[in-house]
């Protein structure tokens, strides 16, 4: 048996903790001291500058190693294990192909790093084919290949929404420890399929507190609150996951009481169970409960993240609270840690809260814009009359590479219809499909009538209805009707009318529309008449409301 010389043993020392600096010093010493012809300085070299987070250098190495060495798999699974971990992925798939090529035979170190880089490219049949190479080979059996081939399709599953494959390779597995299990019954609940979750935690040989924790969340996302319950009960230990677990399960069920008061028996919490209760109150409607919590949540003087802001703003722009708004964009002291999604709700709440030239100001200090806070900025701009600075918006969106959704053809529709602005509305509708492969939606027509009704083009407007793809729902026909009255066409309005009264939808807005045109012009009884119809259709217009926070 060789024994290592003393440069050896010194180098391999060296290339545990160097830099990478450092590292192309040990390489000049390496090649300077034939150390490059020694298999076991190589792999060990090779392996630590896939380490640093790139491969170029790593494959200049490997591009450069001698002949004789060629067939060495220990050197090609380092190169499939670095890009796996560094990408590009597929660079890890095409060195495993030429591997094969080569006629080289991968083994139970090479095939964990390969199932790992199909798994994250989701790419289910260069899965399979592996897969087929592996039972081939007979490392099937391999316990490191099996968990990788069943990580793999877990994560693909997340695609697939089927578990089966995943599945088969878990029944198949000798060796099944808790964590298997753990991650199986996780996977189960990630697609909705509670019942095999539950099936499988049944079935578990033991349990932890992680296994009891996925099936409360289980539970939870399908609203089955009485098997929460008694699973919260039942549990021996119970951490804040646990705890937050069940009171997202009581408030996703609507009882926010019992949440509450679970919340406020909870031995220990974090940020996370703050969150739950705060955005449990903002999406029932209870606005005002929700920013009561946040601020006792500063009183106690704990820290928030991006959740909680979003949560406390979101309830601030439903009440149309400024001055509480101002206050959390306060506590906001960290600009350049600020997540996109704090930024958009900042700026959707000073819009809603009537400022838009803040929210305008928030929008231009948001470093990485997405699609969805140029949305915002463009409807908030356009609700405040401010058309052309919308139109720029969406133009300047485009310019910068983002690709416009449905929402935002919606909101700049909304825009040029708003501001007159009949023939670049019309340019942006019917370049929809060509510029930015959107197909028009109901919504969108619905716009676009709206767009010509307003601007007296209501000629126009009448044979998009005709010729759109679509059935006319109510707000075409209100759309439609209030360029009606604009233009005093009562006829037209009259066949809109009967037209709307096949609409399964009780919408009392057409009807109003209606008789405030026959009010307008002085003919009371037709007036008086289409509100006797609403009466006749039982159909009841809600009074509106305002609120003022004082």
């Amino acid at each position: 048996m060789r024994m290592p010389n003393c440069l050896e043993v010194r180098v391999s020392n060296l290339l545990q903790q160097c830099t990478f600096k450092q590292l192309k010093e040990i390489h000049a010493i390496i090649v300077t001291s034939s150390l490059h012809q020694n298999i076991t300085v190589l792999s060990k070299f090779l392996k630590r500058s896939t380490e640093y987070g790139r491969m170029e250098y790593p494959n200049l190495v490997f591009s450069q190693i001698d002949f004789c060495f060629r067939e060495e798999i220990v050197l090609w699974n380092t190169m499939i294990r670095g890009y796996a971990y560094n990408g590009p992925l597929e660079k890890s798939m095409s060195i495993y192909e030429e591997l094969l090529q080569r006629g080289l035979k991968p083994h139970n170190f090479t095939y964990p790093y390969v199932l790992k880089s199909c798994g994250e490219m989701d790419s289910y049949r260069k899965g399979k084919k592996v897969h087929c190479h592996i039972i081939k080979s007979g490392f099937e059996l391999s316990f490191s290949v099996e968990t990788s081939l069943l990580n793999m399709y877990l994560a693909l599953a997340a695609l697939s929404d089927k578990l089966r494959d995943a599945r088969k390779i878990f029944d198949a597995m000798h060796d099944k420890p808790l964590e298997l299990w753990n991650r199986m019954i996780y996977a189960y609940v990630n697609i909705d399929d509670v019942r095999s979750a539950q099936k499988m935690f049944e079935d578990m040989p033991r349990k932890d507190i992680i296994s009891g924790n996925s099936m409360l969340a289980g539970y939870a996302r399908v609203g089955d609150i009485e098997n929460a319950k008694k699973l919260f009960e039942q549990m021996p230990d119970k951490n804040v996951v646990s705890w937050t677990s069940m009171v997202g399960a009581f408030a996703s069920s609507g009882d926010l009481q019992s949440a509450r008061k679970l919340f406020e028996e909870m031995p220990q919490r974090n940020v996370v169970s703050w969150n739950s209760m705060i955005s449990s109150y903002t999406q029932n409607g209870r606005f005002r409960e929700a920013l009561d919590l946040f601020s006792q949540m500063q009183y106690e003087g704990l820290s928030f993240d991006g959740f909680t802001l979003v949560s406390a703003l979101s309830a601030c722009s439903h009440l149309g609270a400024l001055e509480i708004g101002k206050w959390i964009h306060y506590l906001i002291k960290d600009w350049s840690c600020l997540e996109i999604k704090v930024g958009t709700a900042l700026i959707e709440m000073y819009s809603k809260c009537g400022d838009v030239n803040r929210a305008f100001t928030i929008f231009n200090k948001v470093g990485k814009k997405d699609v969805f806070c140029w949305n915002v900025v463009i409807k908030s701009v356009a609700i405040h009359g401010r058309s052309e600075d919308a139109v720029k918006l969406f133009h300047l969106m485009a310019k910068r590479g983002l690709k416009p959704n449905d929402y935002t053809i919606s909101s700049i529709l909304f825009a040029c219809s708003h501001g007159g602005l009949v023939e670049e509305g019309r340019k942006i509708f019917y370049s929809m499909e060509s510029d930015f492969r959107i197909t028009p939606k109901l919504e969108h027509f619905g716009c676009l009538i709206d767009l010509l009704s307003r601007n007296g083009r209501l000629k126009d407007a009448e044979c998009i209805v005709k010729e759109m793809p679509y059935e006319p729902d109510v707000a075409i026909w209100g759309a439609l009707l209030g360029g009606c009255r604009l233009k005093c066409d009562f006829k037209l309005a009259k066949e809109v009318i009967e037209r709307a009264d096949g609409l399964k939808e009780n919408e009392s807005g057409v009807y109003v529309l209606l008789s405030n045109m026959y009010a307008s012009v002085g003919q009371w009884p037709e007036a008086l008449s289409a509100r006797g119809k609403m009466e006749e259709k039982e159909v009841r217009k809600e009074a509106g409301f305002s609120a003022v926070i004082l």
